[in-house]
């Protein structure tokens, strides 16, 4: 599977695992890009030396690509791409702000780039800040989530058409039917976060794991929708902070604490999780996720062929 996504990251595959708060560390992210695919340790909430110490980890773990990803309001974002710099990676994703703010420095260093957008305006802005793709987040997602509410189906063929860099689909996808639909609209590449918390190797807590293999189509909820909206798992917890009696959605949020999934439980816990979670039925291992994505995919593209082929 060549194309212009591959050629930027440097994989076997277009496919990307998507960044999560202190959850996509080294060991995760090593996993990924030794199944094909391109991990990404998320420099949010990581100190310098935490985040020196999972990229070394990574290191020792494969010798193929993987990457970082750096909000881009986040204060330690200059500091991150840094220590990128200095260690040896090749391939950086950036989000949540302007990548015109960082794109000298990545560019001075060698480095290619892949910004999230959710947005046309955003893509277009991204594009000619100079960034070598765009990661287009559907309002499906899980995490934070665009204000516009665009979905992936109807954002990614819109970029597909107005952009001359390559786009990267997020948002909804979980197995090899999103991949195939993905590829269709136009999508070089997708990038996936939830399913990768359903696998082994995920440090996040079995109970998490749990809720999205227990979650329907209405087991999410966006919050902070004055803030910056995040889409999660419903629970006790959830529903307080959406209650709009209560406490502004901002602050509740924060009450919860940015570690509140690592050191929460079921019913406390903001669990990030995508509206995909209700696809997900089964814990696999990391090297299980991408492979399989690709065969299911290869599969459905044949009976699509043929079936399109019957009136030929």
């Amino acid at each position: 599977m060549k194309n212009r996504i591959t050629e930027i990251l440097g994989t076997q595959y277009p496919l990307i695992l998507g960044p999560m708060r202190l959850i996509t560390l080294g060991e995760m992210a090593a996993s990924v890009s030794n199944s094909g695919g391109f991990g990404q340790i998320g420099a949010s909430g990581a100190s310098a030396e935490m985040l020196r110490d999972e990229i070394e980890k990574a290191q020792k773990m494969t010798d193929k690509p993987f990457g970082l990803n750096m909000p881009i309001y986040r204060p330690n974002a200059f500091e991150a791409l840094e220590i990128a710099i200095e260690m040896g990676i090749k391939t950086v994703t950036t989000s949540a702000g302007n990548p015109a703010k960082i794109i000298g420095r990545i560019k001075e260093a060698g480095l290619k780039v892949l910004h999230k957008v959710s947005t046309v305006k955003m893509a277009l802005k991204a594009q000619e800040a100079g960034v070598d793709g765009v990661i287009a987040t559907g309002f499906e997602a899980g995490g934070h989530v665009g204000r516009e509410n665009i979905t992936t189906l109807c954002l990614i063929p819109q970029l597909v058409d107005i952009l001359d860099i390559p786009v990267v689909a997020a948002g909804g996808i979980g197995d090899g039917r999103g991949l195939i639909a993905a590829f269709a609209l136009g999508a070089q590449g997708v990038e996936l976060g939830t399913r990768f918390v359903c696998t082994r190797e995920c440090a996040s807590p079995d109970w998490y794991k749990e809720a999205i293999i227990r979650a329907t189509d209405s087991s999410t909820l966006v919050l902070g929708k004055e803030a910056m909206p995040i889409r999660v798992l419903k629970n006790k917890k959830a529903l307080e902070v959406a209650d709009p009696e209560k406490a502004r959605e901002d602050e509740r949020i924060k009450s919860g604490g940015d570690d509140a999934y690592v050191d929460g439980d079921a019913e406390q816990a903001i669990m990030p999780a995508g509206q995909v979670a209700s696809v997900i039925k089964q814990i696999k291992g990391i090297a299980e996720v991408f492979p399989d994505m690709v065969k299911e995919a290869k599969t459905i593209s044949s009976e699509l062929n043929r079936f399109f082929k019957e009136d030929d």
